[in-house]
């Protein structure tokens, strides 16, 4: 696990400024909240609201994520205002907080943006049950979030907009349906009736801290769309609650209540959040348990009974969402993961296409860009497989076969880079030799993603360049492909 956080490649070091501008934007926000007037728990919202709006908005383009920051008060403000007003009618107040989980999820199927509104706006609403928000402190509590929100729009794309220079590759949309046949659909029934679970049970566990469980649920529910992948997640976040709570009997407890202890270490866990996100989920709960531990050292109300009770409600919400994949709407693991694996091989076709398209002199061919479309695609296609490849999982044959079918993924990936890379080259060249190998890699693709022979790799060519090296090599690992993704019974690489 360290080895995966900290020796994780990092190209252009996105990770390293993704979290330093989180630092500074969050940072910038509580100042601003503060020079405003604005009390402890208006800077504690205007700080979380500023995380978020750094953190979850992730449109392709800089002009989308300016509209989709501009839209976020619009999503938060009503959340608020209602959580604030229904603090005392506990009934409704639970009915419209779940209907905010079915709706935060369910907005996903508009893509990034829906997915940024939804997670915002179930956020807004858990802040609001974390601070014990009253109508009292709704309007200092809207400018706070107002104000902090305009403050990460200022960091993003005023301060440091890296993204103008270096733009991110469009997210992979999720596999197509219709009705319930659509994974976000499924998905937004599930999280209800799991966040259901959890706010029950959560309630009868504590009356104070039930939130906790509900907000479990709801994170077990994200960037995930089949039932082995939210099971995973649920059971690594169950893990980095429980490292992050014995952190914080080492670092949040003898700091509680002393400012700039605080604030240095929230500042700390807030890099660790940004920095770990993409490569662990448990180092990214570690840090973000041990942030939740900080804030209530500042409330005033941190002690060893709290942490005991996070980790209880953190296990209720992660039974809820366990129970929830498993017996509502299942989303199987073998659906999910075929339709990643097809897409990131069709992503290979593309980038061999673009790149035999510069070399064959089309300055308009741009096999960069395909190249960051396929490590978005190889992204999914691990988190899909994360649950046959887990310590846990019984089945050793399909464990094999999952991790032989990720590393050639990878190594078709290493190639792509490489023939990406010779395309670059304004003195590279193109000969026939690398028309056949190109078609060949196309024709691989086809047969692996239509069931079809998938054609013998091609003696290497004598005196071959650097371009055909690379191909050479994509067409070997494709070849080895086949093996893995169909057993030799002809089933699928997961059961359903």
């Amino acid at each position: 696990m360290l080895k995966r956080v900290f020796m994780a490649p990092d190209p252009g070091r996105a990770r390293l400024r993704f979290a330093a501008r989180g630092v500074l934007g969050i940072g910038l926000a509580v100042v601003v909240c503060g020079s405003a007037g604005i009390s402890l728990v208006g800077v504690v919202v205007g700080g979380l609201a500023a995380l978020l709006a750094l953190f979850t908005v992730t449109d392709p383009a800089v002009r989308g994520q300016a509209v989709t920051t501009a839209l976020l008060p619009a999503a938060g403000l009503p959340v608020l205002a209602l959580a604030a007003v229904l603090h005392d009618h506990p009934v409704v107040r639970d009915l419209v907080f779940l209907a905010v989980v079915g709706a935060g999820v369910y907005a996903r199927r508009w893509g990034p943006r829906g997915h940024s509104l939804g997670v915002f706006a179930f956020m807004t609403f858990f802040i609001a049950q974390f601070l014990h928000a009253t109508a009292d402190l709704l309007p200092e509590m809207s400018a706070a979030l107002l104000l902090s929100v305009a403050a990460a729009g200022a960091t993003r794309f005023g301060l440091w907009c890296y993204e103008r220079r270096t733009p991110p590759p469009a997210a992979p949309a999720p596999p197509p349906g219709r009705g319930l046949a659509r994974v976000t659909t499924r998905q937004a029934v599930q999280a209800t009736v799991g966040a259901a679970f959890a706010l029950v049970v959560g309630q009868l566990v504590s009356g104070d801290r039930w939130y906790w469980a509900v907000g479990a649920t709801w994170w077990v529910f994200v960037n995930t769309a089949s039932r082995g992948e939210t099971l995973v997640r649920g059971f690594r976040r169950v893990l980095g609650t429980v490292i992050g709570i014995g952190a914080g009997f080492l670092v949040a407890v003898p700091v509680a209540g002393s400012g700039v202890p605080t604030a240095v270490l929230a500042a700390v866990c807030v890099f660790g959040v940004f920095y770990t996100a993409a490569v662990s989920y448990t180092w990214m709960m570690l840090c973000v348990t041990v942030l939740a531990e900080l804030l209530y050292g500042l409330l005033g109300v941190l002690g060893p009974g709290l942490l005991a009770l996070r980790l209880v409600e953190t296990g209720v919400g992660a039974l809820g969402a366990a129970l929830a994949v498993l017996l509502v709407l299942p989303v199987t693991t073998h659906a999910v993961t075929h339709a990643w694996i097809e897409r990131a091989l069709r992503g290979v076709r593309a980038c061999t296409a673009e790149a035999a398209a510069r070399l064959a002199g089309d300055d308009s061919a741009d096999p960069g860009a395909r190249v960051a479309e396929l490590e978005q695609a190889l992204a999914r296609v691990r988190l899909s497989v994360a649950p046959l490849v887990h310590p846990l999982h019984p089945v050793r044959s399909r464990k094999r076969r999952a991790r032989r079918v990720l590393a050639l993924l990878d190594d078709c990936a290493r190639e792509v880079r490489g023939l990406a890379a010779v395309a670059a080259d304004p003195e590279a060249s193109h000969d026939a030799r690398l028309a056949a190998a190109c078609w060949r890699v196309e024709s691989a693709v086809e047969a692996l993603t239509c069931g079809g022979t998938v054609p013998a790799r091609a003696e290497r060519p004598l005196a071959a360049g650097p371009a055909h090296a690379h191909l050479h090599g994509l067409e070997g690992a494709l070849a080895e492909l086949a093996a893995p993704l169909r057993a030799p019974s002809g089933s699928p690489l997961v059961g359903a």
